[in-house]
């Protein structure tokens, strides 16, 4: 077990690679009574073109099985995994992203009982005919619930007109088509290939003995069987400037309009920590035009065309990169432009300054300073880190590394109109 202290966040992290490879991380905080702990897979809704574990031809699985794989895992061939948890007194959850799955508990005791129910229930499938056909009703309930939620529709629209031939761009439950496809066969296939433990890995943090809980997981790990670890090839469409949809709207029963606005990233996604380097600079730069102390926030507010929900985000992830605003808004139209106008005369705004940048960086590291209190918030972001080569708890050092000019640089390469698409949802009542 390899221990690395961080003496300045008054942190220490245990690493291990089992002989499985299970890449193992604790982060120990006696001062805290919960107990975190997360399992994740490098398998999310946008993996659905693939070559499966000891095949040598690709398969193409429908959209929203990852998802559906996430549900299936917690019905064990006796018992459900919720239960489980249950009778330990602690909680327990999941989620899909577009790259990831994971699975999660939160206990104030029991901590290894915990930590060994996560394992045993995630490495125990249990698919049935029986089991699929029930929970395609389940899902497609859940796929018709948010399609009638307008801020979800606003999302994925906008992604549709960024990414056309993307998977980024399905729903990651997928539809109610696509889900009818799933069968045991194939959950079984997908949950070889991208389950394995090698291609996985388990983060616990919060109150517990470091040495005594990776023996527990050792010797559980140790008494299973797994086929020999084998790279997964992904398969991606290449997507081309070309086929951006630049501008699309459609009518729901809203009261006001909503608008999204991004701008599509066309550069590979940087590895390491270049790749959280290139978070940060996207983030900063956000942040400077358009944050809520920045005179272009004033602005649009004071004027009208931004509300409270008005948000914006620099999203980066395997394979795709892009950033987004939204607000509703009366004045759509004038949003639009006012936003694009802040984007391309970003050189000469008020708050792009040597001086600005340098409050917004002290104001960010104390943000992720406090960040690092919570550990639900290091518990999620250190093994998704960890799969990009980045460690979590350098992302200080990140931030301090950055200068002016390399936020100008980020600018100049990033900042494209012919890279921005738009998407609006009018009332039905009204344009």
């Amino acid at each position: 077990m390899h221990k690395v202290d961080y003496p300045l966040l008054d942190e220490t992290v245990y690493y291990e690679t089992l002989d499985n490879g299970l890449q193992v991380i604790l982060i120990p905080k006696p001062q805290f009574a919960k107990v975190y702990g997360i399992m994740t897979t490098k398998f999310g809704s946008i993996d659905n073109h693939f070559v499966p574990l000891q095949s040598d031809s690709s398969i193409q699985v429908p959209d929203g099985v990852a998802h559906f794989l996430e549900h299936k895992l917690f019905e064990g061939e006796e018992r459900d995994a919720f239960d489980d948890f249950a009778e330990l007194g602690s909680s327990a959850n999941a989620f899909t992203s577009f790259t990831r799955t994971s699975y999660l508990f939160s206990a104030t005791s029991k901590e290894e009982e915990n930590i060994r129910t996560l394992l045993d229930f995630v490495q125990t499938p249990h698919f049935t005919q029986e089991g699929v056909e029930k929970e395609k009703g389940i899902i497609a309930q859940e796929i018709n619930m948010y399609e009638d939620i307008p801020d979800w529709r606003l999302f994925y629209g906008l992604l549709k007109n960024m990414y056309p031939n993307h998977p980024l761009s399905i729903d990651i439950a997928g539809t109610v088509e696509s889900i009818q496809k799933i069968t045991p066969e194939i959950l079984q296939a997908c949950y070889d290939t991208f389950y394995h433990p090698s291609n996985m890995n388990l983060v616990v943090i919060g109150n517990f003995d470091p040495e005594k809980t990776m023996d527990s997981i050792r010797e559980n790990q140790a008494s299973k069987d797994f086929p020999k670890e084998d790279h997964i090839m992904r398969f991606l469409p290449v997507e081309r400037i070309e086929s951006m949809v630049a501008h699309q709207q459609i009518k729901m029963d809203v009261k006001r309009p909503k608008v999204a606005m991004g701008i599509k990233g066309i550069t590979s996604v940087p590895e390491g920590n270049e790749s959280d380097t290139y978070y940060l600079l996207g983030t900063l730069l956000m942040e400077l035009l358009f944050g809520r102390g920045s005179e272009n926030f004033n602005t649009l507010y004071n004027g009208g065309l931004i509300d409270d929900t008005f948000n914006y985000s620099f999203n980066v992830d395997r394979s795709f990169h892009f950033m987004a605003i939204e607000t509703d808004t009366d004045r759509p139209d004038e949003a639009i432009t006012e936003w694009k106008n802040i984007l391309l005369n970003w050189k000469t705004d008020p708050d792009f300054t040597e001086e600005s940048f340098q409050l917004l960086k002290r104001a960010f590291i104390g943000e992720q300073l406090q960040a690092f209190n919570s550990l639900e918030y290091i518990s999620n972001q250190y093994g998704y880190l960890y799969f990009s080569g980045v460690e979590m708890f350098d992302r200080i050092d990140h931030i301090e590394a950055i200068t002016f000019k390399d936020i100008q640089q980020f600018a100049q390469q990033y900042i494209k109109e012919q890279l921005m698409s738009t998407f609006v949802i009018y009332p039905k009542k009204e344009k």
